[in-house]
């Protein structure tokens, strides 16, 4: 019984690609060259929307270690580059960091030994500063250092 609701909703997802397919091929397939920068909008649009999610979400998380780090100007996780410096004031590291941090490449080092002083703020161990260069473990460990005990 399983093998067969298994081939069934193989199929059902089968027929689902297929009918979003067909008419996508038959838009390209016109002469309309307005097509492509719809899809590319459409894109854009989505990656925006994904971004400031994302820019929402470690903002209000660097504004919630602040508040429970007892750090001044807590507001400031909002402003871009300029949080930077409330990083570096959780992280208790010189101010003067920010320049290392548009450098290429010298940024993902100074980024993590600042995750890990604010890793150590919270008392959590820093390694969890050093879990920012995974990927998918980065958009976690903000979260977990700003909402856990």
């Amino acid at each position: 019984m399983k093998t067969k609701t298994r081939i069934l909703s193989r199929i059902g997802w089968f027929l689902a690609l297929l009918a979003m397919l067909i008419p996508a091929r038959s838009a390209f397939a016109q002469a309309d060259p307005r097509v492509p920068a719809v899809l590319m909008g459409g894109f854009i649009l989505i990656a925006c929307i994904i971004f400031l999610v994302m820019y929402v979400y470690v903002a209000l998380a660097l504004q919630t270690i602040a508040t429970k780090t007892n750090t001044e100007n807590a507001w400031l996780a909002w402003i871009p580059v300029v949080n930077i410096i409330l990083m570096c004031n959780i992280a208790k590291k010189p101010v003067w960091w920010i320049i290392l941090c548009l450098i290429p490449l010298v940024n993902i080092v100074i980024f993590v030994m600042l995750w890990m002083g604010i890793a150590e703020a919270r008392g959590k161990p820093n390694w969890w500063g050093i879990l920012m260069i995974v990927p998918v473990v980065s958009l976690i460990v903000p979260g977990y250092l700003a909402w856990s005990d």
